[in-house]
């Protein structure tokens, strides 16, 4: 018998939490259910990260946690759960298996059959974001070397153990060749590891796209954060509908597993919502904590259900659905099925999925860093870079002096183009201009000479060699 924490969220999350658990139960689940409230009902109670403390405790006792979608209030600082839940519980690989159910489910794209393993920790999903001038905002995209390797060798290791051929990275190193190009570079690092297993890397443009049109040529695709989820999404909806499919949450102690669609509101208490999707990640559920025979016959039962034409209003469709069936419906037809095996789509068997044990991330001997200059971020209402530089004019030390300004990341200044529209948001680059490394105090003194001409510095970037590689960007047309 194992714990699992359950939360049946808002919207349609506890009718279809309600027939995910009636299902898994009559299939003979070995659970013991240890319920929690999580959402809006909390949010709007005052607290914005939207789970009580104890809700926390319950969590963290039982290691496994089954969560219905909820609704994160728009507005007033509210945070989203699932972000703070995946990162606070170190949830670093977000699993999603998308498979084609032809003929039974409408598809394009009979022969899709992939997983999409997202790394779910960090990139822009940090959250950290700050209004810097009157016009512009900013969000940190933050990609550390754990993280890559983390969730690359989860990806590659899942590959090895589910007998998949293939692992495509996707990224946009093209144009972010310090944060993409480091996943990149990891990837190709690990991969080299596997030479069972074919690698190849896509720029995510292309590769979405690709994915979109031929699904079939990918098997397993790891990617960052965003990527990751809007991937997932085109995936799951192509592959018949975003409400078939569900999401394991994987953490080296955590497990968190969900549906990942949201909540819809608009469909709340019509018992009308497909629970096919939490209960997909219900059945990953099952899977990891060792109940392996349950887990396949609840996913052969849902099959057959579908193979039979039992389908919820989202994707029945008359010549190939033969009945229409609310959320309790469906449960009992897939009940009802329990022991039988689908005559057309493939039959599960997971007697070989078992969660996988990685080894922990070994920090690296530490690189060699020199300081080489530093970007200051002025708010300038100002157009004309010329000004602006003219103002940076006496704002300088002995070995640093104002060298590049670039507006949204592209050069303005020197021979900036007259054409270039600029906001009120300025990138001052300052580089050593005797050939000398500049101290930390040299920094200091620049913002303390542009302090004494009331020019407002925002914020500053340090610039870096590590192990003698320039660790920043050049600007746009530089």
């Amino acid at each position: 018998m194992t714990k699992i924490t359950v939360a049946k969220g808002d919207g349609i999350g506890p009718e279809i939490m309600d027939a995910t658990l009636k299902i898994i139960l009559a299939a003979g689940a070995q659970i013991e259910i240890d319920e929690i409230e999580v959402g809006e009902k909390v949010y709007l109670a005052g607290n914005t990260s939207g789970i009580a403390k104890e809700s926390w405790d319950s969590i963290r006792n039982n290691k496994v946690f089954l969560k219905a979608p909820i609704t994160t209030p728009q507005g007033g600082g509210y945070k989203s759960l699932n972000v703070t839940t995946r990162k606070m519980l170190g949830l670093y690989a977000n699993v999603r298996p998308c498979t084609s159910l032809y003929p039974f489910v409408e598809t394009k794209h009979p022969k899709l059959d992939l997983v999409i393993i997202r790394e779910n920790e960090e990139d822009l999903y940090a959250g950290i974001e700050h209004q810097q001038t009157d016009e512009v905002v900013q969000c940190l995209k933050l990609v550390s070397r754990p993280g890559c390797e983390k969730i690359i060798r989860y990806a590659f290791e899942y590959a090895k153990s589910y007998s998949r051929k293939k692992v495509t990275c996707f990224t946009k190193d093209n144009i972010m060749k310090q944060t993409d190009g480091l996943f990149h570079e990891v990837f190709d690092e690990i991969g080299a590891e596997y030479p069972e297993i074919e690698k190849e890397h896509w720029i995510i443009d292309i590769g979405a796209a690709k994915m979109a049109d031929t699904p079939e040529i990918f098997d397993v695709i790891v990617t960052l954060n965003l990527y990751g989820d809007v991937l997932s999404d085109v995936a799951a909806q192509i592959a018949g509908s975003v409400g078939l499919a569900g999401s394991a949450n994987i953490g080296e102690t955590y497990a968190m597993f969900e549906a990942i669609h949201g909540s819809a509101p608009r469909r709340a208490g019509q018992n009308v919502a497909n629970p096919s999707g939490l209960l997909q990640g219900a059945i990953q559920m099952l899977n990891h904590i060792g109940q392996n025979a349950i887990a396949e016959k609840v996913q052969n039962a849902w099959l057959k259900t579908l193979e039979e034409g039992i389908h919820t209003y989202d994707i029945f469709k008359e010549g190939t659905s033969k009945q229409k069936v609310s959320t309790s419906s469906f449960a009992d037809a897939v009940i009802e099925r329990l022991g039988q095996t689908p005559t057309t789509l493939k039959a599960a068997e997971y007697d070989n999925h078992r969660p996988l044990v990685l080894p922990k991330y070994k920090r690296k001997e530490a690189a060699h860093k020199e300081l080489q200059g530093a970007d200051l971020f002025v708010h300038w209402s100002g157009s004309d870079p010329d000004e602006l530089a003219k103002e940076f004019a006496d704002v300088k030390t002995e070995n640093l002096k104002l060298a590049m300004i670039t507006n949204r990341g592209i050069k303005v200044w020197p021979e900036g183009f007259k054409e270039t529209f600029c906001t009120d948001h300025w990138r001052c680059r300052f580089y050593s201009h005797t050939g000398h490394l500049p101290s930390k105090q040299e920094l200091i003194t620049l913002q303390e000479k542009a302090l004494r001409k009331h020019i407002d510095v925002i914020k500053t970037e340090n610039l870096y060699k590590f192990n003698g590689k320039a660790a920043y960007s050049l600007g746009q047309g530089q």
